[in-house]
Protein backbone atom coordinates (compact mmCIF):
# COMPACT_ATOMS: atom_id res chain seq x y z
CA UNK A 1 0.00 0.00 0.00
CA UNK A 2 0.90 3.30 -0.94
CA UNK A 3 1.01 5.72 1.59
CA UNK A 4 3.03 8.64 0.38
CA UNK A 5 4.12 10.28 -3.15
CA UNK A 6 7.38 12.47 -4.49
CA UNK A 7 6.81 15.09 -7.16
CA UNK A 8 10.09 17.21 -7.35
CA UNK A 9 11.97 16.07 -4.65
CA UNK A 10 8.98 16.88 -2.21
CA UNK A 11 7.35 14.52 -0.69
CA UNK A 12 3.53 14.38 0.68
CA UNK A 13 1.23 12.09 1.99
CA UNK A 14 -1.32 10.50 -0.17
CA UNK A 15 -4.92 8.93 1.07
CA UNK A 16 -3.79 6.18 2.74
CA UNK A 17 -1.31 7.85 4.43
CA UNK A 18 -2.87 11.01 5.58
CA UNK A 19 -5.79 8.79 7.50
CA UNK A 20 -3.12 6.51 9.17
CA UNK A 21 -0.87 9.75 10.39
CA UNK A 22 -4.49 11.49 11.40
CA UNK A 23 -5.73 8.44 13.90
CA UNK A 24 -2.19 8.54 15.97
CA UNK A 25 -1.84 10.02 19.35
CA UNK A 26 1.49 11.14 17.56
CA UNK A 27 -0.37 13.64 15.37
CA UNK A 28 -1.59 17.04 15.76
CA UNK A 29 -1.98 20.17 13.26
CA UNK A 30 1.37 21.40 14.30
CA UNK A 31 3.52 18.26 13.85
CA UNK A 32 1.17 17.05 10.95
CA UNK A 33 3.46 17.17 7.34
CA UNK A 34 2.48 19.78 5.70
CA UNK A 35 0.58 19.54 1.85
CA UNK A 36 1.89 20.39 -1.74
CA UNK A 37 -0.37 23.57 -1.51
CA UNK A 38 1.46 24.49 1.72
CA UNK A 39 4.95 24.49 0.67
CA UNK A 40 4.59 28.05 -0.66
CA UNK A 41 7.79 29.66 1.33
CA UNK A 42 10.53 31.52 -1.83
CA UNK A 43 13.89 32.12 -1.80
CA UNK A 44 13.31 36.03 -0.77
CA UNK A 45 10.73 35.01 2.41
CA UNK A 46 14.33 32.59 3.72
CA UNK A 47 15.95 35.67 2.76
CA UNK A 48 13.94 38.06 4.53
CA UNK A 49 13.61 35.54 7.34
CA UNK A 50 17.58 35.63 7.93
CA UNK A 51 17.92 38.96 7.42
CA UNK A 52 15.55 39.96 9.97
CA UNK A 53 16.56 37.03 12.51
CA UNK A 54 20.29 38.77 12.16
CA UNK A 55 20.00 42.08 12.62
CA UNK A 56 19.63 42.43 16.48
CA UNK A 57 20.85 43.73 19.31
CA UNK A 58 22.75 40.09 20.45
CA UNK A 59 24.49 40.65 17.17
CA UNK A 60 25.79 43.71 17.71
CA UNK A 61 26.37 42.68 21.39
CA UNK A 62 28.80 39.82 20.01
CA UNK A 63 30.78 41.93 17.91
CA UNK A 64 31.57 44.10 20.62
CA UNK A 65 32.32 41.74 22.72
CA UNK A 66 34.80 40.46 20.48
CA UNK A 67 36.44 43.72 20.21
CA UNK A 68 36.49 44.06 23.96
CA UNK A 69 38.22 40.54 24.20
CA UNK A 70 41.07 42.35 22.41
CA UNK A 71 40.34 41.81 18.47
CA UNK A 72 40.21 44.87 16.25
CA UNK A 73 37.62 45.15 14.24
CA UNK A 74 38.25 42.91 10.72
CA UNK A 75 39.41 40.10 13.15
CA UNK A 76 36.12 40.42 15.26
CA UNK A 77 34.21 40.25 11.53
CA UNK A 78 36.10 37.73 10.05
CA UNK A 79 35.37 35.07 13.24
CA UNK A 80 31.80 36.11 12.92
CA UNK A 81 31.51 35.42 9.00
CA UNK A 82 33.47 32.18 9.35
CA UNK A 83 31.55 31.03 12.31
CA UNK A 84 28.45 31.79 10.21
CA UNK A 85 29.57 29.52 6.58
CA UNK A 86 30.23 26.90 8.99
CA UNK A 87 27.51 26.55 10.74
CA UNK A 88 25.70 27.11 7.31
CA UNK A 89 26.24 23.85 6.72
CA UNK A 90 24.52 22.03 9.00
CA UNK A 91 21.45 24.48 8.75
CA UNK A 92 21.29 23.49 4.54
CA UNK A 93 21.79 19.58 5.51
CA UNK A 94 19.09 19.60 7.89
CA UNK A 95 16.74 21.76 5.77
CA UNK A 96 16.71 19.19 2.94
CA UNK A 97 14.82 16.90 5.33
CA UNK A 98 12.46 19.35 6.46
CA UNK A 99 11.85 20.58 2.95
CA UNK A 100 11.46 17.24 0.95
CA UNK A 101 9.08 15.56 3.87
CA UNK A 102 7.08 18.67 5.44
CA UNK A 103 7.90 17.83 9.39
CA UNK A 104 8.80 20.12 11.69
CA UNK A 105 11.94 19.35 13.66
CA UNK A 106 10.20 17.69 16.87
CA UNK A 107 9.00 14.84 14.43
CA UNK A 108 12.52 14.54 12.46
CA UNK A 109 14.08 14.04 16.07
CA UNK A 110 11.79 10.81 15.80
CA UNK A 111 13.61 9.68 13.55
CA UNK A 112 17.11 9.57 15.17
CA UNK A 113 16.04 9.25 18.88
CA UNK A 114 12.71 7.56 18.65
CA UNK A 115 9.22 8.15 19.30
CA UNK A 116 9.77 8.89 23.37
CA UNK A 117 13.45 9.91 22.89
CA UNK A 118 12.96 12.52 20.59
CA UNK A 119 11.96 14.98 23.55
CA UNK A 120 15.09 14.84 24.51
CA UNK A 121 16.70 16.71 21.52
CA UNK A 122 13.28 18.66 21.34
CA UNK A 123 13.57 19.85 24.56
CA UNK A 124 16.94 20.45 24.83
CA UNK A 125 16.36 23.05 22.17
CA UNK A 126 13.38 24.29 23.40
CA UNK A 127 15.04 25.24 26.45
CA UNK A 128 17.81 27.21 24.85
CA UNK A 129 15.29 28.80 22.33
CA UNK A 130 13.44 30.12 25.80
CA UNK A 131 16.99 31.58 27.12
CA UNK A 132 17.43 33.08 23.71
CA UNK A 133 13.50 34.51 23.86
CA UNK A 134 14.35 36.46 27.54
CA UNK A 135 17.61 37.45 26.20
CA UNK A 136 16.27 39.42 23.70
CA UNK A 137 13.64 40.45 25.72
CA UNK A 138 15.78 41.76 28.22
CA UNK A 139 18.15 43.40 25.11
CA UNK A 140 14.92 44.89 23.58
CA UNK A 141 13.75 46.14 27.01
CA UNK A 142 16.37 48.00 28.24
CA UNK A 143 17.31 49.39 25.01
CA UNK A 144 13.42 51.21 25.13
CA UNK A 145 14.15 52.07 28.85
CA UNK A 146 17.42 53.79 27.58
CA UNK A 147 15.50 55.45 24.81
CA UNK A 148 12.76 56.77 26.68
CA UNK A 149 14.73 57.91 29.66
CA UNK A 150 16.49 60.10 27.02
CA UNK A 151 12.82 61.31 25.77
CA UNK A 152 11.00 62.07 29.48
CA UNK A 153 11.41 61.61 32.35
CA UNK A 154 10.93 57.99 32.78
CA UNK A 155 14.16 57.48 34.92
CA UNK A 156 11.51 58.52 37.93
CA UNK A 157 9.10 55.93 37.40
CA UNK A 158 10.07 53.01 39.97
CA UNK A 159 11.32 49.54 38.74
CA UNK A 160 10.99 51.48 35.28
CA UNK A 161 13.67 48.84 33.68
CA UNK A 162 11.04 45.81 35.23
CA UNK A 163 8.28 47.24 33.76
CA UNK A 164 9.98 48.10 29.88
CA UNK A 165 11.26 44.67 30.08
CA UNK A 166 8.32 42.93 30.96
CA UNK A 167 5.89 45.39 28.31
CA UNK A 168 8.24 43.98 25.59
CA UNK A 169 8.15 40.64 26.92
CA UNK A 170 4.45 40.56 26.78
CA UNK A 171 4.50 42.08 23.49
CA UNK A 172 6.81 39.50 22.17
CA UNK A 173 4.87 36.60 23.43
CA UNK A 174 1.70 37.76 21.83
CA UNK A 175 3.16 37.89 18.69
CA UNK A 176 4.98 34.69 19.43
CA UNK A 177 1.39 33.05 20.00
CA UNK A 178 -0.43 34.03 16.46
CA UNK A 179 1.76 31.31 14.68
CA UNK A 180 4.44 30.83 11.98
CA UNK A 181 2.05 32.48 9.47
CA UNK A 182 1.99 35.44 10.81
CA UNK A 183 6.29 35.33 11.32
CA UNK A 184 6.57 34.82 7.54
CA UNK A 185 4.03 38.35 7.17
CA UNK A 186 5.78 40.18 9.77
CA UNK A 187 9.39 39.35 8.33
CA UNK A 188 8.84 39.69 4.29
CA UNK A 189 8.07 43.88 5.15
CA UNK A 190 10.12 44.36 8.48
CA UNK A 191 13.62 43.03 6.27
CA UNK A 192 13.96 45.62 3.85
CA UNK A 193 13.40 48.22 6.91
CA UNK A 194 16.19 46.91 9.15
CA UNK A 195 18.53 47.15 6.63
CA UNK A 196 17.90 50.80 5.49
CA UNK A 197 17.86 51.69 8.98
CA UNK A 198 21.47 50.10 9.81
CA UNK A 199 22.77 51.67 6.87
CA UNK A 200 21.47 55.02 7.93
CA UNK A 201 23.13 54.60 11.24
CA UNK A 202 26.57 53.55 9.42
CA UNK A 203 25.81 56.66 7.42
CA UNK A 204 25.68 58.92 9.77
CA UNK A 205 28.59 57.17 11.98
CA UNK A 206 31.07 57.41 8.88
CA UNK A 207 30.57 61.03 8.17
CA UNK A 208 30.15 62.31 11.86
CA UNK A 209 33.58 60.59 12.45
CA UNK A 210 35.28 61.92 9.45
CA UNK A 211 35.91 58.96 7.24
CA UNK A 212 37.05 55.21 7.65
CA UNK A 213 40.16 55.88 8.97
CA UNK A 214 39.49 57.34 12.29
CA UNK A 215 36.35 54.97 12.87
CA UNK A 216 38.64 51.76 12.35
CA UNK A 217 42.02 52.85 13.42
CA UNK A 218 42.30 50.70 16.78
CA UNK A 219 44.71 47.81 16.86
CA UNK A 220 44.52 44.74 18.19
CA UNK A 221 45.78 43.83 21.59
CA UNK A 222 47.05 40.56 20.80
CA UNK A 223 50.74 40.46 20.72
CA UNK A 224 51.28 37.60 19.23
CA UNK A 225 49.28 34.33 17.50
CA UNK A 226 49.23 32.34 20.59
CA UNK A 227 47.65 34.94 22.33
CA UNK A 228 45.02 35.74 19.58
CA UNK A 229 44.23 32.20 19.01
CA UNK A 230 43.46 31.33 22.90
CA UNK A 231 40.35 33.92 22.25
CA UNK A 232 39.92 33.15 18.40
CA UNK A 233 39.05 29.34 19.15
CA UNK A 234 35.91 29.99 21.42
CA UNK A 235 34.84 33.22 20.41
CA UNK A 236 34.46 31.04 16.92
CA UNK A 237 32.79 28.29 18.85
CA UNK A 238 30.07 31.18 20.25
CA UNK A 239 30.12 32.40 16.63
CA UNK A 240 28.77 29.18 15.25
CA UNK A 241 26.65 28.50 18.40
CA UNK A 242 24.67 31.85 18.19
CA UNK A 243 22.61 29.71 15.34
CA UNK A 244 23.51 26.47 16.25
CA UNK A 245 20.06 26.30 17.55
CA UNK A 246 17.94 26.72 14.19
CA UNK A 247 20.76 24.27 12.41
CA UNK A 248 18.70 21.94 14.22
CA UNK A 249 15.00 23.07 13.79
CA UNK A 250 15.44 24.84 10.54
CA UNK A 251 13.08 21.87 9.47
CA UNK A 252 10.32 24.02 11.03
CA UNK A 253 10.27 26.81 8.39
CA UNK A 254 12.32 24.76 5.55
CA UNK A 255 8.77 22.47 6.01
CA UNK A 256 7.15 25.05 4.26
CA UNK A 257 9.88 25.76 1.48
CA UNK A 258 8.59 25.83 -2.06
CA UNK A 259 12.25 24.23 -3.30
CA UNK A 260 15.38 22.57 -2.11
CA UNK A 261 16.31 25.58 -4.77
CA UNK A 262 14.80 28.40 -3.10
CA UNK A 263 15.72 27.38 0.67
CA UNK A 264 19.50 26.81 -0.57
CA UNK A 265 19.57 30.29 -2.45
CA UNK A 266 17.72 32.24 0.61
CA UNK A 267 19.78 31.05 2.88
CA UNK A 268 23.06 30.81 1.79
CA UNK A 269 22.47 34.57 0.45
CA UNK A 270 21.63 35.59 3.59
CA UNK A 271 22.81 33.92 6.84
CA UNK A 272 26.51 34.99 6.37
CA UNK A 273 26.25 38.40 4.46
CA UNK A 274 23.88 39.92 7.32
CA UNK A 275 25.54 38.58 10.38
CA UNK A 276 28.85 39.66 9.21
CA UNK A 277 27.53 43.17 7.30
CA UNK A 278 25.41 44.12 11.07
CA UNK A 279 28.58 42.78 13.15
CA UNK A 280 30.80 45.36 10.95
CA UNK A 281 27.86 48.20 11.37
CA UNK A 282 28.00 47.22 15.24
CA UNK A 283 32.40 47.49 15.09
CA UNK A 284 32.19 50.82 12.86
CA UNK A 285 29.45 52.74 14.75
CA UNK A 286 31.03 51.93 18.16
CA UNK A 287 34.59 52.79 17.27
CA UNK A 288 32.95 56.00 15.52
CA UNK A 289 31.79 57.03 19.02
CA UNK A 290 35.70 57.21 20.43
CA UNK A 291 36.18 59.86 17.71
CA UNK A 292 32.91 61.82 18.53
CA UNK A 293 31.96 61.24 22.36
CA UNK A 294 35.30 60.55 22.85
CA UNK A 295 34.49 56.78 24.54
CA UNK A 296 33.76 53.54 23.04
CA UNK A 297 29.43 53.61 23.20
CA UNK A 298 28.92 49.44 22.57
CA UNK A 299 24.69 50.04 23.31
CA UNK A 300 23.06 50.83 19.99
CA UNK A 301 20.22 52.40 22.14
CA UNK A 302 22.59 54.58 24.25
CA UNK A 303 24.12 56.02 20.81
CA UNK A 304 20.69 56.64 19.51
CA UNK A 305 19.82 58.78 22.98
CA UNK A 306 22.28 61.49 21.89
CA UNK A 307 20.22 62.28 19.00
CA UNK A 308 17.19 64.49 18.29
CA UNK A 309 13.55 63.06 19.72
CA UNK A 310 12.30 62.31 16.10
CA UNK A 311 15.45 60.15 15.12
CA UNK A 312 15.08 58.83 18.99
CA UNK A 313 11.66 57.67 18.03
CA UNK A 314 12.27 56.22 14.69
CA UNK A 315 15.30 54.59 16.58
CA UNK A 316 12.98 52.85 19.37
CA UNK A 317 10.87 51.76 16.09
CA UNK A 318 13.68 50.20 14.66
CA UNK A 319 15.19 48.71 17.87
CA UNK A 320 11.73 46.87 18.64
CA UNK A 321 10.97 45.71 14.65
CA UNK A 322 14.68 44.17 14.79
CA UNK A 323 14.09 42.58 18.39
CA UNK A 324 10.59 41.06 17.13
CA UNK A 325 11.89 39.72 14.26
CA UNK A 326 14.64 37.48 15.61
CA UNK A 327 12.46 36.67 18.40
CA UNK A 328 9.50 35.37 17.54
CA UNK A 329 11.07 33.87 14.58
CA UNK A 330 14.48 31.94 15.97
CA UNK A 331 13.37 31.71 19.80
CA UNK A 332 9.65 30.99 20.21
CA UNK A 333 8.65 28.46 17.19
CA UNK A 334 11.20 25.43 18.36
CA UNK A 335 10.38 25.32 22.04
CA UNK A 336 6.52 25.72 20.96
CA UNK A 337 6.91 22.66 19.19
CA UNK A 338 8.56 21.07 21.83
CA UNK A 339 5.87 21.16 24.17
CA UNK A 340 3.28 20.42 21.68
CA UNK A 341 5.24 17.12 20.89
CA UNK A 342 4.93 16.56 24.91
CA UNK A 343 1.40 15.87 24.20
CA UNK A 344 0.14 16.02 20.66
CA UNK A 345 -3.47 15.45 21.47
CA UNK A 346 -3.65 17.77 24.16
CA UNK A 347 -1.38 20.57 23.49
CA UNK A 348 -1.10 22.92 21.04
CA UNK A 349 1.36 25.50 19.23
CA UNK A 350 -0.07 28.45 21.30
CA UNK A 351 0.03 25.92 24.34
CA UNK A 352 3.21 25.95 23.57
CA UNK A 353 4.04 29.70 22.68
CA UNK A 354 2.34 30.42 26.18
CA UNK A 355 4.66 27.80 28.01
CA UNK A 356 7.93 28.95 26.38
CA UNK A 357 7.48 32.74 27.31
CA UNK A 358 6.57 32.06 31.16
CA UNK A 359 10.28 29.41 31.16
CA UNK A 360 12.18 32.42 29.14
CA UNK A 361 11.77 34.27 32.61
CA UNK A 362 13.06 31.25 34.87
CA UNK A 363 16.48 31.47 32.51
CA UNK A 364 17.18 34.57 34.23
CA UNK A 365 18.82 36.33 31.28
CA UNK A 366 19.32 39.46 33.10
CA UNK A 367 21.99 37.46 34.81
CA UNK A 368 23.72 36.12 31.44
CA UNK A 369 24.17 39.52 30.21
CA UNK A 370 26.15 40.79 33.50
CA UNK A 371 29.06 40.48 31.43
CA UNK A 372 30.55 39.75 27.89
CA UNK A 373 32.33 36.38 29.66
CA UNK A 374 28.51 35.40 30.49
CA UNK A 375 27.81 35.75 27.18
CA UNK A 376 30.36 34.54 25.16
CA UNK A 377 32.33 31.72 27.13
CA UNK A 378 28.93 30.85 29.43
CA UNK A 379 25.75 30.56 27.47
CA UNK A 380 27.51 30.24 24.06
CA UNK A 381 29.95 28.20 24.50
CA UNK A 382 28.29 25.99 26.94
CA UNK A 383 25.33 25.41 24.82
CA UNK A 384 27.63 25.00 22.08
CA UNK A 385 28.73 22.13 23.19
CA UNK A 386 25.16 20.38 24.18
CA UNK A 387 23.86 21.19 20.67
CA UNK A 388 26.93 19.93 18.58
CA UNK A 389 26.36 16.52 19.10
CA UNK A 390 22.83 16.63 18.08
CA UNK A 391 23.50 18.33 14.77
CA UNK A 392 25.81 14.90 14.23
CA UNK A 393 23.65 12.68 14.97
CA UNK A 394 20.34 14.77 13.09
CA UNK A 395 22.85 14.59 9.89
CA UNK A 396 24.22 11.14 10.32
CA UNK A 397 21.07 9.80 10.50
CA UNK A 398 19.70 11.42 7.33
CA UNK A 399 22.53 11.83 5.25
CA UNK A 400 24.47 9.03 6.05
CA UNK A 401 22.76 6.17 7.76
CA UNK A 402 19.42 6.19 5.63
CA UNK A 403 20.47 8.46 2.73
CA UNK A 404 17.20 10.65 2.96
CA UNK A 405 14.79 7.56 2.55
CA UNK A 406 11.95 8.59 5.29
CA UNK A 407 8.78 6.33 5.68
CA UNK A 408 6.45 9.02 6.90
CA UNK A 409 3.45 7.57 8.23
CA UNK A 410 6.00 5.44 11.02
CA UNK A 411 7.03 8.74 11.87
CA UNK A 412 3.66 9.26 13.49
CA UNK A 413 3.28 5.54 15.32
CA UNK A 414 4.09 4.51 18.60
CA UNK A 415 5.26 1.21 17.74
CA UNK A 416 6.64 1.81 14.21
CA UNK A 417 9.79 1.03 13.17
CA UNK A 418 11.32 4.59 14.34
CA UNK A 419 9.73 3.52 18.31
CA UNK A 420 12.89 1.30 18.21
CA UNK A 421 11.35 -1.59 20.08
CA UNK A 422 11.22 0.67 23.63
CA UNK A 423 10.73 4.16 21.96
CA UNK A 424 14.00 5.00 22.72
CA UNK A 425 17.45 4.57 20.26
CA UNK A 426 19.92 4.03 22.71
CA UNK A 427 22.14 4.11 19.79
CA UNK A 428 21.40 7.89 19.39
CA UNK A 429 21.76 8.22 23.37
CA UNK A 430 25.33 6.95 23.65
CA UNK A 431 26.48 8.84 20.35
CA UNK A 432 25.11 12.13 22.19
CA UNK A 433 26.56 11.31 25.29
CA UNK A 434 29.77 10.33 24.11
CA UNK A 435 29.85 13.97 21.86
CA UNK A 436 29.04 15.89 25.41
CA UNK A 437 31.50 14.18 27.61
CA UNK A 438 34.82 13.94 25.75
CA UNK A 439 34.95 18.09 24.85
CA UNK A 440 33.56 18.52 29.02
CA UNK A 441 36.39 16.57 30.00
CA UNK A 442 39.12 18.16 28.20
CA UNK A 443 37.82 21.21 29.86
CA UNK A 444 39.56 20.56 32.53
CA UNK A 445 42.76 18.96 30.85
CA UNK A 446 44.97 22.16 29.65
CA UNK A 447 46.80 20.16 27.60
CA UNK A 448 43.74 19.59 25.79
CA UNK A 449 41.80 22.55 26.04
CA UNK A 450 41.37 23.69 22.41
CA UNK A 451 38.84 20.46 22.39
CA UNK A 452 36.89 22.62 24.68
CA UNK A 453 37.50 25.57 22.43
CA UNK A 454 35.93 24.25 19.31
CA UNK A 455 33.34 21.75 21.60
CA UNK A 456 30.58 22.36 18.87
CA UNK A 457 32.45 21.14 15.97
CA UNK A 458 34.50 17.99 17.85
CA UNK A 459 31.66 17.75 19.72
CA UNK A 460 29.67 17.49 16.33
CA UNK A 461 32.25 15.11 14.28
CA UNK A 462 32.27 12.68 17.22
CA UNK A 463 28.69 12.00 17.39
CA UNK A 464 28.32 11.83 13.64
CA UNK A 465 31.19 8.74 13.49
CA UNK A 466 29.73 7.23 16.55
CA UNK A 467 26.27 7.06 15.48
CA UNK A 468 26.98 6.04 12.19
CA UNK A 469 28.83 3.46 13.05
CA UNK A 470 26.57 1.80 15.02
CA UNK A 471 23.65 2.45 13.10
CA UNK A 472 25.69 0.63 10.71
CA UNK A 473 23.09 -2.35 10.31
CA UNK A 474 20.26 -1.27 11.49
CA UNK A 475 16.54 -2.86 10.80
CA UNK A 476 15.27 0.36 10.14
CA UNK A 477 17.14 1.55 7.20
CA UNK A 478 14.97 1.37 3.87
CA UNK A 479 17.05 0.24 0.74
CA UNK A 480 16.10 1.93 -2.42
CA UNK A 481 13.55 -1.12 -3.53
CA UNK A 482 11.74 -0.59 0.26
CA UNK A 483 11.51 3.06 -0.24
CA UNK A 484 9.97 2.85 -3.65
CA UNK A 485 7.38 0.79 -2.67
CA UNK A 486 5.47 3.55 0.07
CA UNK A 487 6.84 5.98 -2.62
CA UNK A 488 5.20 6.72 -6.05
CA UNK A 489 8.41 8.17 -8.06
CA UNK A 490 6.92 10.63 -11.01
CA UNK A 491 9.44 11.54 -13.93
CA UNK A 492 9.89 14.58 -12.00
CA UNK A 493 11.15 13.24 -8.70
CA UNK A 494 14.55 12.82 -9.08
CA UNK A 495 16.23 16.20 -7.84
CA UNK A 496 15.26 15.10 -4.36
Amino acid sequence: MKTQAESNGIVTLTGEGEKLVKDSPLYNEGLRPTTRAEHSWTAYNFASLWIGMSICLPTYAMAAGLISLGMNWWQAIITIILGNVIVLIPILLNSHAGTKFGIPYPVFARLWFGSKGAHIPAVARGLIGAGWFGINCWFGGAAIDTLLMSMTGWEHVPGHLWIAFFAFWLLNAWIAYRGPETIKKMEAWAAPILIIMSLALLVWALTKAGGWGPMLSAPSKFTSSGEFLKVFFPALTGAIAFWATMALNIPDFCRYAKSQKAQIIGQSSSLPTTMGGFSFIGVAVASATVVIYGEAIWDPAAVLAKFSPFAIFLGTIGIILATLTTNVAANIVAPARAVENLAPRKLTYEHGAIIASVVSLLMQPWYILENFGNYIFLWLGTYGALLGPIDGIAIADYWLVRKRRIHLTELYKTNGIYSYKTGYNTRALWAMAIGIVIPFVCKYVPALSIIWDNAWTVGLLISLAIYTWMMRNDSTIMSVKDYEKVTARTGESKAS
